[in-house]
């Protein structure tokens, strides 16, 4: 039987990626093995998001070739779309695929081990206007399941260099995203994020459906317990989505939605499409309809021209928002991108200062809002042994609002919903008490799983 390893580079749309081209090997008879081990072809999935990327994903290729300079070794993701020549240039890669065309690997790979010729597989992105069918009806040691519903983005940010990569938007077919939820509930998954590069334009390049149409059509599908969606910009939150939020039972209260920066000449420069006054009205209004949110968000810090004053300025408004978490990222140059041309680039040393300045605060507003539900009684779906005590009986999952809970109980656990109050709130991680483990049907698309009411929460 031959054998196949893969790594992943960058974001969850690469990890859901890798799954769907794992799918493909699995029913050609391969065997997956682990990276590190001898493999007959190796796929390296990888990111371009940053020059970083592009180097680690050079040395994870080069790693793969020195391990069995005999296998077939196949790149693939961002940096094979944007950078094809300079990744046939390393000797020992021998083919190069992209972000598209990823269901021709089989066949490819086939043609080279024939020939013996390097093959460059990738075309234009630009011209690409159908999304990419490829279906993952399960993922490996995994209790939440990813179904991305989308491919590309239209916003051409100054600083990112993805629409190249991933081209522009394209959405997946209402039936064939319902059909993988079907299939991911048949698995045994009770909580599904939907994924995309730029998740919540779903359905803007379609007539007469847009997210809030496909919300309520996974609404529907019996046997799913939670519906979460994996990152959504202020400006896709309309009036429709915001009642799917209000009035769903399945749609987890926490969403993640990317700030950048909280001073409005930064986030002009950046050519984001919002000011912080329209991005603290929508965060208002979806307070007001789902409470208790937990909304975590994204901050680039010292992008070009960012002063004292606007970083001052900018933490103020973050500080009056009370994030749940944030991601904080120091401005990175992205070859090829308007935002590495722009002048007044700010020096390293101080994006790294206000990066620990903003981290601090994420910690203290993290702690902020955890606090809130000690003594409250939460559903958590365990997704795995506790890292930090793997002999101590205590499990780890998330909450519907994202709060991750350490609690005593067994690896039976796994998937499925136990209600444990929320005994001591910490940065990353809070203690709970299990009060009862909810079975679940064996076949949840055929009998209807029991609902019980979440404790309210102040």
């Amino acid at each position: 039987m031959s054998t196949v390893a893969f790594h992943t580079l960058g974001c969850k749309v690469n990890f859901y990626d890798t799954e769907a081209i794992w799918q493909l090997f699995k029913k050609d008879g391969y065997e997956q093995v682990d990276f590190e081990h001898t493999a007959d072809v190796y796929v390296i999935n990888t990111c371009t998001v940053t020059n970083t990327g592009d180097k680690k994903s050079r040395q994870i290729i080069r790693r793969a070739i020195r391990r069995n300079p005999d296998a077939v070794v196949a790149v693939t993701g961002c940096y094979a779309q944007t950078s094809p020549a300079e990744l046939l240039a390393i000797p020992g890669v021998d083919l190069v695929i992209g972000t598209q065309d990823r269901d021709r690997i089989i066949p490819l790979i086939r043609q080279y081990e024939q020939e013996r010729q390097p093959i460059n597989a990738v075309r234009n992105i630009m011209k690409t206007r159908e999304f990419e069918e490829l279906d993952v009806p399960q993922f490996d040691d995994r209790t939440r399941a990813f179904l991305k519903i989308q491919e590309g983005c239209n916003n051409f940010c100054t600083f990112c260099i993805i629409p190249w990569s991933r081209g522009l938007m394209r959405s997946r077919k209402p039936d064939s995203v319902i059909k993988q939820a079907h299939m991911l509930v048949e698995a045994g998954y009770q909580e599904i994020v939907l994924t995309g590069i730029h998740t919540g334009g779903y359905g803007e390049d379609m007539e007469e459906y847009g997210l809030a149409d496909l919300l309520w059509d996974l609404d529907k599908v019996e046997g799913l317990k939670r519906i979460r969606i994996s990152s959504i910009e202020a400006s896709q939150i309309n009036e429709r989505v915001i009642e799917v939020l209000n009035t769903s039972p399945k749609m987890c209260r926490h969403l993640h939605i990317p700030l950048q920066s909280g001073h409005d000449q930064v986030l002009s420069r950046m050519r984001r499409k919002y000011t912080t006054a329209e991005f603290g009205e929508k965060i208002e209004k979806i307070h007001q309809a789902m409470p208790g949110v937990a909304i975590t968000t994204d901050v680039i810090v010292g992008f070009p021209g960012e002063t004292e004053e606007m970083f001052r300025e900018g933490f103020g408004f973050i500080e009056r928002m009370g994030f749940a978490e944030m991601h904080v990222f120091p401005y990175s140059k992205r070859t090829g991108t308007p935002a590495a041309r722009m002048e007044d680039q700010v020096p390293d040393e101080t994006k790294n200062e206000r990066v620990h300045e903003l981290i601090d605060l994420s910690e203290r507003m993290q702690l902020a809002y955890a606090e809130k539900y000690v003594g409250k009684t939460l559903e958590v779906i365990p997704e795995r042994v506790y890292k930090g005590a793997p002999d101590s009986g205590l499990m780890m999952g998330y909450s519907d609002n994202y709060l991750n809970v350490v609690f005593a109980g067994n690896k039976d656990m796994i998937g499925k919903v136990c209600q444990v109050t929320v005994l001591e709130a910490g940065v990353n991680e809070c203690q709970g008490e299990l009060v009862r483990v909810i079975e679940r049907a064996k076949k949840p698309s055929n009998a209807a799983l029991p609902t019980p009411t979440l404790l309210p929460v102040s």
